[in-house]
């Protein structure tokens, strides 16, 4: 099963905010291209058309880490209690958004986007000029204090009481030496008692197509991606209890109606939820 990553047709038609290399290729845009956005440039195509040369249903990986997360979201709203949320490595803004999702459920939940991409800055802020309880910032996954140090960050969300912590599809873009599991043990010691992680990353060991497609993502132009064995990303929630069921294949963490019940991509991506005692 194939599907579209979307129009070819990209940005360059519009002003190019300041800061952005259209040379080089950026996560974020690489998977605004592959859920059918349209922020993104050549560069960025090539490096997506790389990968879905080695996974044609990398799309509909994307799309099932968005119904992971609007799932997770929810439960963290609704059935958690949480109304603080911190997306980092949030990317473009697109449909069903972090904060969409979460104030459906409440509309004082307060959400900071977090991304290091100049490109989310500008567009995100177009985007929640109007709503006062959503913000984002630029910030670095890899200097913590970056984030939760922040005047914005700060001014939104009250770091004593529990909070959320989101990092879908971000640990997995950090290479070994940059250390993904003492990252995640960083992130875990910001979260007060209450606090939430969740993590979801590209899986190795369960779809024997993993290791080509991850050379398609480190060697076909993004640079980045590397698929972990479910053990390695347990790591991640050490000190944390899991919630039900644990570290899964996402679209096999709590399935609604609106979940994929058969997706090519099953076995290629992990993700869970944790509570800190």
């Amino acid at each position: 099963m194939n599907e579209s990553p979307g129009p070819v047709r990209g940005g360059e038609d519009r002003p190019v905010p300041p800061g952005i290399d259209l040379n080089t290729p950026s996560i974020a845009r690489v998977y605004d291209y592959m859920l059918g956005g349209k922020d993104h440039y050549e560069s960025d195509r090539r490096a997506a058309t790389s990968i879905m040369d080695a996974l044609p249903e990398a799309p509909l990986m994307a799309r099932d880490n968005r119904q992971f997360l609007r799932r997770a979201v929810r439960y963290l709203v609704a059935d958690a209690g949480i109304r603080q949320i911190i997306d980092i490595g949030s990317g473009l803004p697109t449909a069903g958004n972090v904060h969409e999702i979460a104030h459906e459920v409440d509309p004082d939940v307060r959400v900071v986007y977090v991304d290091n991409d100049p490109i989310v800055l500008a567009h995100g802020r177009a985007l929640l000029a109007t709503n006062p309880n959503t913000t984002v910032i630029t910030a670095d996954l890899r200097r913590s204090d970056s984030i939760f140090n922040d005047a914005t960050t700060r001014e939104f969300v009250d770091l004593s009481k529990p909070f959320a912590v989101l990092t879908a599809s971000i640990l997995q873009h950090l290479a070994d030496h940059e250390g993904p599991e003492g990252v995640a043990t960083t992130l875990k010691g910001w979260l007060p008692s209450g606090g939430y992680l969740l993590s979801a990353n590209f899986l190795s060991g369960d779809d024997p197509r993993a290791p080509e497609i991850e050379r398609a993502f480190l060697e076909g132009g993004l640079g980045t991606g590397r698929f972990r064995t479910r053990e390695e990303q347990l790591r991640y929630f050490d000190g944390l209890e899991l919630v039900d069921p644990g570290l899964v294949h996402a679209n096999d963490w709590r399935p609604d109606e609106r979940t994929p019940t058969h997706s090519p991509a099953h076995r290629l991506y992990a993700g869970g939820v944790a509570r800190k005692p």
